[in-house]
């Protein structure tokens, strides 16, 4: 029976230990193995699909180990995943205890378990004895006995705090969770050439159900996430194969033989919105269903306006993300189902605006972080490896969550040290054999030779990032080096960069000479960094992000940055316009979640085809949610100043709009705004900040007062429970 997490983990978020007990792991390893597991359910065409980059395992014998100090016996009881042996005060006890009695007093208590199927994990429960993250864990205890039969001392031993996550029962083993699963109704089902297509009435992902399945000979099943796709027997991108016999049917991609019964349930789940079923003369098939399969999530944000389009993009980004957010943050559910970097990253940040989920969003960052010795970028991509190290100081701001980037901060330092290995006699990054300089998926010639300008941005933030993170956990050393290393790859910039004729920061730069290309990426990140003037990031404004003559951004990834960039800049105006002509143009296509890619030059089928295969682009895309982001952090203006949101500011811009409302969750509670052209309401459950805007006359505060910073500019300190109301 497979471990149901039924919970709503959005209401989890950095409660993870508040039960009394819990099954606890070596921190990262669970993750690991974890997403190992998801990575390798992509099949193309029936057959297998690994990821093509370095996998990791988890360590195969850990120790558990605990300080008491007990005032009374007390006896509890152990459940572990693998082999364990029990020691109390160095002692080893008999066999493999299932209830230990404690005495009294101070003791070591220490629990080491081998597993080399799933990550060795224990679960104790007693009075007061319980294992949670307080709880010890080491892979390599150095422990040894001499000649004399003294055993060594365990100075060299690095211990962590355990990994842990909401596994709170004892037959609720980590190594039998999945996800939640609801039976779904199609919405209809029509004969068509040989066979018959079904449809679910919109993207989803699942696993589909026949009953009364009967007969002999072959059912064949093909996915699509357009009905063109669906009916593409011989393009389509996901399909199954039955064998049909007296009493049992096979899965003929895996060999898998099954008794019939009155329902058969496909043992993988797939994306798809339709559904095309052939068969041989001799079967007969009943209903034709899904199960659908979700990790459970509570949409703790929210948005709405006068505008029906914004409303419904904010909806569709909104389910789109619920689609990507399973185990581990994933791209997109029809094709690769795998965790890419650049992706999480966008992700991470679109769920600190809808589910703020930080136990998805940790777990994710621990899968792309793998394990040492570092052999190559995350997902084999140098821009990706930058974005993991961002992700980590953005989950501290959002959450307030120090312990993880303490655990964390070890495979930092090795993760920078691979970098710092690989830069060239200027200091900077350009791609290597076996790097992938990925940048964007453009329409148009992208040079990736020599040094990108995008990608010295990146890498001065990750240092920047070290730098910060080096300073939460008192490493004083590093915090200098990085921030060295940091100032002195700024200051060189602008000067191999930017180009004054061209008024922008040139594309790259090969053997020392710039070229002349010019394209948005390093531009646009520029502005929301800070790394240029603000007379420059305005000249950018107009030079790049508002002159059609740069190559354009098709893919709602770098959509994604270039409107960030925009609002930045205070063009919330713009940008609405953007989203309802870029994302409303996806609906207009009948979108029912949002693509991977869109260009809206293209027509008809030519919006399904990516990667030279005619339905290779992905439909359900999590970068593609970018709205629910840009709504939340730029229009209703919420955002953290400090970590957790201690402090906080508020900086709503209608935008265009006439009235807009909504939510945004913070670790304990949410931020709630309302704005139309005469009045702001803010409600803050958590944390202090100001209120700032703007307006032509003076405005009213019910409580506090409003303070003018410059012409038509204000500002109100907000340090209460209650909802405060501004007229202006």
């Amino acid at each position: 029976m497979k471990t149901k997490i039924t919970t709503l983990l959005g209401a989890l978020a950095l409660t993870a230990t508040a039960a009394a007990q819990t099954w606890i792991w070596y921190p990262g390893d669970y993750e690991i193995w974890l997403g190992n597991q998801m990575n390798n359910r992509r099949t193309e065409r029936g057959a297998f699909f690994p990821p093509f980059w370095k996998t990791d395992s988890h360590y195969v014998v850990v120790e558990f180990s605990k300080k008491l100090d007990l005032s009374q016996s007390e006896e509890i009881f152990i459940a572990a995943e693998g082999k364990y042996n029990v020691k109390l005060d160095g002692k080893l006890q008999f066999g493999m205890p299932e209830t230990f009695l404690l005495p009294a007093g101070k003791h070591s208590l220490n629990i080491k378990v081998w597993n080399q199927a799933t990550p060795p994990a224990i679960y104790v429960k007693g009075k007061t004895v319980n294992t949670d993250s307080s709880w010890k864990v080491t892979y390599e205890d150095k422990e040894w006995i001499d000649e004399s039969g003294k055993a060594s001392d365990t100075s060299a031993t690095v211990y962590m705090d355990a990994g842990c996550w909401n596994f709170d029962g004892a037959t609720q083993k980590p190594s039998e969770f999945s996800l939640n699963r609801e039976p779904m109704q199609a919405v209809s089902r029509k004969a068509v050439k040989d066979g018959e297509l079904i449809d679910f009435g919109k993207e989803t992902f699942g696993y589909i159900t026949v009953k009364n399945l009967s007969g002999k000979g072959q059912v064949n099943i093909y996915y699509g996430e357009s009905p063109e796709e669906a009916l593409d027997t011989e393009y389509c991108e996901t399909l199954d194969k039955l064998l049909v016999e007296p009493g049992q049917v096979t899965d003929l991609a895996v060999k898998e033989t099954t008794p019939l019964t009155g329902e058969y349930v496909m043992g993988n789940s797939k994306a798809f919105r339709y559904v095309y079923l052939t068969k041989d003369a001799d079967v007969q098939i009943g209903e034709v269903a899904m199960q659908y399969e979700y990790l459970p999530e509570e949409y703790r944000g929210s948005f709405r306006c006068n505008d029906e389009e914004i409303n419904r993009i904010w909806d569709i980004g909104a389910y789109t993300m619920h689609l990507t957010t399973r185990e581990f943050f994933i791209d997109g559910i029809k094709r690769d189902r795998w965790v890419w970097s650049g992706d999480a990253i966008q992700s991470y940040l679109m769920n600190y605006y809808l589910f703020f989920d930080s136990e998805t969003v940790k777990r994710t960052i621990w899968l792309l972080r793998g394990k040492d010795p570092v052999t190559s970028h995350s997902n084999t991509i140098m821009d990706y490896t930058f974005y993991w190290f961002l992700s980590v100081y953005d989950y501290y701001m959002y959450t307030g969550d120090k312990h993880f980037v303490t655990q964390l901060y070890p495979r930092m330092q090795t993760m920078m040290d691979y970098v710092l290995g690989r830069t060239n006699a200027n200091g900077m990054v350009e791609g290597m054999t076996g790097d992938w300089v990925f940048v964007d998926w453009a329409d148009g010639y992208l040079d990736k030779k020599g040094e990108l300008s995008f990608e010295q941005v990146l890498f001065c933030k990750s240092l920047e990032t070290m730098a910060l993170c080096a300073g939460l956990v008192d490493d004083e050393a590093g915090k200098s080096k990085y921030t060295g290393l940091a100032s002195a790859l700024r200051a060189k910039l602008e000067p191999a960069f930017w180009n004054e004729a061209k008024q922008a920061l040139v594309h790259n730069r090969v053997q020392g000479r710039q070229s002349d290309a010019v394209t948005r990426y390093a531009n646009m990140f520029s502005v929301f960094f800070n790394y240029l003037n603000p007379e420059k990031q305005q000249t950018i404004k107009n030079s790049v992000l508002l002159n059609d003559s740069i190559l354009k951004i098709t893919t709602p990834y770098m959509r994604f940055y270039e409107l960030e960039a925009l609002c930045a800049l205070g063009e919330q105006e713009a940008v609405m316009g953007e989203m309802k002509a870029y994302w409303g143009g996806m609906l207009r296509e009948g979108a029912t979640s949002f693509w991977e890619k869109y260009n809206p030059e293209e027509t008809g089928t030519q919006h399904l085809a990516m990667y030279g295969r005619p339905y290779g682009k992905s439909l359900c895309h999590a970068w593609g949610a970018s709205p629910v982001y840009l709504l939340g952090k730029y229009c209703l203006g919420v955002r953290p100043v400090k970590e957790g949101y201690k402090e906080f500011a508020v900086t709503p811009v209608l935008g265009g709009l006439k009235w807009m409302e909504g939510s945004v969750p913070t670790p304990n509670g949410n931020i709630r705004v309302y704005m139309d052209k005469k009045t702001i309401r803010v409600k803050a459950d958590e944390g202090k900040g100001y209120l700032t805007f703007t307006c032509k006359r003076k405005p009213k505060a019910s409580a506090g007062e409003v303070e003018q910073t410059g012409k038509d500019t204000y500002r109100l300190w907000i340090d209460t429970r209650e909802e405060v109301t501004v007229k202006y």
